[in-house]
């Protein structure tokens, strides 16, 4: 704890405005801090009374803890804490105007923090070995009391993981003062830290005292000279105070050494360009920007190829996290003899997360900082809850499970905040259904691979809480590669987009965007309907996997004698290539068409698996999935439509109404028990029936057919100008079509024609 403390006190005074940086550092600090002295606490008061934990043999009367599962608890927090010791200060390293090769020493030199982290693995792995140990030969003995649990050696089974515990203090201390040794490394190998290639490089000269200054010659040279341009003045200091003589750590870290011994810091271009570390200055070639980056708003299909394609690594990443989840809460209810209503409960909690998640975090980081940064903070939320899993395998936990599913849950929840609309905007807004279809494809992808393999190689020999322990390390390399994920993205050139961005693609379409449904804004009542389409579709959709196995045990003929498990595999498959599928169908056809054709099929095979048996019961169920595959990318999709400055807050309320998902199998469950499994998918179908209404509403209304219907380049029109007279179009005179004469009436139902500049932009080309 002191050694974590000091190394972020030390971070506190390498930027004084980068305000990211300390909150993040504040946050550690008083979380290092917290879990360190809750766990001293722990240690001093393991047992009741307080001097039996100093007794040979503990009397029967004390209850102690046992404080090797305790220390296995706290593993999480010394990971977490580790990690975010290392990770902090790398975007303000490897921001700095340094020469590359000093940047890199410098990266390096505090990169030694990845040594911790790998000491603090082995301490783990020791302690888990101590702590099954200990279960083993407790299990030999059928001690089921404190006293005889404490019979044990408990400084033979602990010895090791104590001597790494040691270690990892020791390296910490080490790395901790690694900063500190610049002076006897520029001594002693001084070509480390000199660029010898660059003959400008100012750590090969010395420092030169200045020569005394003639005030008077100074002041006739300003009268003669012309103004200096205002490109060669001083830049402003990296804290943003006055340059008060001092030199700060970042100075000391960065200035040659020559320019540091005995000498105070001197004010010029040089030392500030090398010691500053200043905001992104945009370099301007007449009145364009040369380094503005493209809005995604902007981009065009091949443009978009690649940042989607990044994204898209996320889409798996938390279909694989939901498989994963799925598979050990099953594992664990086993192992737990947990009821059903219990795993109910773990459900419920990770989709419960997904109404909270969005609109607090997700909406602040979202609307704040854009979606690079939302990205982050799901990541590494989510990395956290998956190393949260440790101590609930090692104390077999309810509560425990409860609090990790909630948290990675709420990660989840953040990614999605913006993984979904950044690619359903990034590219041309008539494909936004086709893009978000393939991702969610993806994401259905990581959905199979991660239940085969959690049953067949994770999982395959969890039999008992011993065996629950031994999983841990994959939730650890999830966690570990979420942290590495989370860097690689804030090193991405990926896109963004602005309110001002969205509002300028909406004005393309004003006249039909900004008409009104009973004083109502169009716009607003799609996104309602959309928002209430969603939860009610979730949570259909969850209401069908949660008793997928056991519909597939209940109705599939005794003479079959194949796993039900394999059927989930088929069902998930079958999921994933919908989506597919559903992708291609929107590139030809109008999206509301395929969102009510899909409703309509839940709906019939939701209906149909309440009567059929056999294999058309187990056909029906499949089936159900088919046709809920793409139900979500187009609920999601064309809710945003339309939307201009008020897209990021649909998207948030979109991604909270996944909730849905932890309300329906709640109310399905109690159905099931009074009249069976099969009769309480009329809950399935009601959810269907409900969700239908988005649909309808889009085909019936004629406003929200013009929103939500994409404009492709190819079926476009030459729009007509207010000067034209439409009678006189190609030279002759004539009646007007009566297709045009209708699209005239309904732009002026929609209320005042546009403006030139407007009619303008529709304009292909």
């Amino acid at each position: 704890m002191a050694t974590k403390t000091s190394i972020l006190i030390f971070y506190l005074s390498l930027a004084k405005n980068q305000q990211v940086f300390r909150i993040a550092t504040w946050s550690t600090l008083v979380v290092v801090n917290v879990a360190g002295l809750a766990l001293t606490f722990l240690n001093i008061f393991q047992c009741r009374p307080v001097g039996a934990v100093f007794a040979a043999t503990v009397p029967a009367s004390a209850i102690c803890t046992d404080i090797v599962a305790l220390y296995l608890s706290s593993a999480p927090v010394n990971i977490i804490t580790d990690l975010a010791i290392l990770f902090l200060p790398m975007p303000i390293l490897t921001g700095l105007r340094l020469p590359l090769k000093q940047k890199i020493i410098l990266v390096i030199t505090f990169g030694f923090g990845f040594f911790v982290v790998a000491v603090d693995v082995v301490r783990i792995a020791y302690l888990q070995s101590a702590f099954q140990t200990r279960l083993t030969e407790v299990g030999k003995e059928n001690a089921a009391t404190s006293t005889s649990l404490e019979q044990d050696d408990f400084s033979w089974y602990a010895s090791l993981s104590f001597m790494w515990s040691a270690v990892e203090v020791e390296v910490g201390i080490i790395c901790a003062c690694v900063p500190a040794l610049k002076p006897l490394a520029s001594r002693v190998i001084p070509s480390i830290l000199r660029d010898t290639s660059n003959p400008n490089d100012v750590s090969q000269s010395q420092y030169v005292k200045p020569a005394p200054i003639d005030l008077n010659q100074n002041m006739e040279n300003r009268l003669s000279s012309p103004p200096r341009s205002p490109m060669r003045a001083t830049p402003p200091l990296a804290d943003g105070t006055e340059d008060d003589g001092e030199m700060g750590m970042m100075d000391f870290l960065t200035m040659p050494d020559s320019m540091t011994d005995n000498v105070t810091r001197q004010r010029t271009v040089a030392t500030v360009a090398t010691t500053a570390t200043r905001a992104n200055s945009q370099t301007y070639f007449d009145f364009y920007n040369m380094k503005e980056k493209k809005p995604m708003t902007k981009l065009g299909n091949k443009e978009s190829i690649v940042p989607i394609a990044l994204v898209t690594i996320l889409f798996f990443l938390w279909g694989f996290a939901y498989g994963l989840l799925a598979t050990l809460n099953s594992q664990f209810q086993l192992v737990a003899t947990m009821s059903t209503g219990q795993g109910l409960g773990l459900h419920a909690a990770y989709y419960g997360a997904y109404f909270v998640g969005p609109l607090t975090v997700g909406q602040y980081v979202f609307k704040r900082w854009g979606f690079k940064a939302t990205f982050i903070t799901g990541l590494c939320i989510y990395a956290c809850g998956t190393l949260i899993f440790w101590p609930s395998a090692v104390l077999t936990s309810f509560p425990a499970f409860l609090v990790s599913n909630f948290i990675v849950g709420f990660g989840v929840s953040i990614l999605e905040v913006a993984a979904n609309p950044f690619v359903a905007l990034c590219g041309p807004p008539q494909y936004m259904e086709t893009r978000l279809n393939i991702s969610q494809g993806v994401q259905a992808v990581g959905t199979i691979v991660s239940p085969l393999l959690a049953q067949k190689v994770l999982f395959k020999n969890v039999l008992n809480g011993p065996s629950l322990i031994d999983v841990q390390w994959a939730y650890l390399a999830i966690s570990l590669f979420d942290v590495v994920l989370a860097v690689a993205f804030y090193y991405m050139p990926l896109p963004e987009a602005t309110d001002e961005d969205f509002e300028a693609v909406a004005s393309k379409r004003h006249s039909i965007n900004s008409a009104k449904i009973n004083n109502i804004p169009v716009t607003y009542v799609t996104l309602a309907l959309g928002i209430f389409s969603m939860f009610c579709y979730v949570g259909g959709q969850e209401a069908v996997a949660g008793p997928f196995e056991s519909y597939i045990s209940i109705v599939k003929p005794d003479s079959v004698p194949d796993d039900p498990f394999n059927y989930t595999i088929v069902g998930h498959t079958v999921f994933a290539a919908g989506r597919f599928l559903s992708a291609l169908l929107d590139a030809f056809i109008k999206p509301r068409y395929v969102l009510l054709a899909l409703f309509t099929g839940m709906i019939i095979t939701s209906a149909l698996a309440m009567v059929l048996t056999g294999r058309a019961g187990v056909a029906m169920i499949i089936l159900i999935q088919l046709f809920e595959s793409g139900i979500f990318p187009l609920i999601y999709a064309i809710s945003l439509r339309g939307l201009g400055s008020s897209t990021k807050s649909g998207a948030v309320y979109l991604t909270a109404a996944i909730s849905g998902g932890a309300i329906l199998p709640v109310i399905m469950y109690p159905v099931a028990n009074a009249y069976g499994l099969r009769y309480s998918f009329c809950v399935i179908v009601a959810a269907s029936a409900f969700g239908i209404v988005f649909p309808v509403y889009l085909i019936a209304v004629p406003k929200a057919r013009r929103q939500v219907d994409p404009v492709h380049r190819h079926k476009r029109e030459r729009p007509v100008l207010p000067t034209e007279n439409p009678r006189e179009k190609g030279g002759r005179v004539g009646k007007v079509p009566e297709a045009r004469r209708r699209k005239k009436e309904e732009r002026r139902a929609d209320g005042p024609v546009a403006n030139v500049e407007d009619r303008l932009a529709e304009w292909p080309g």
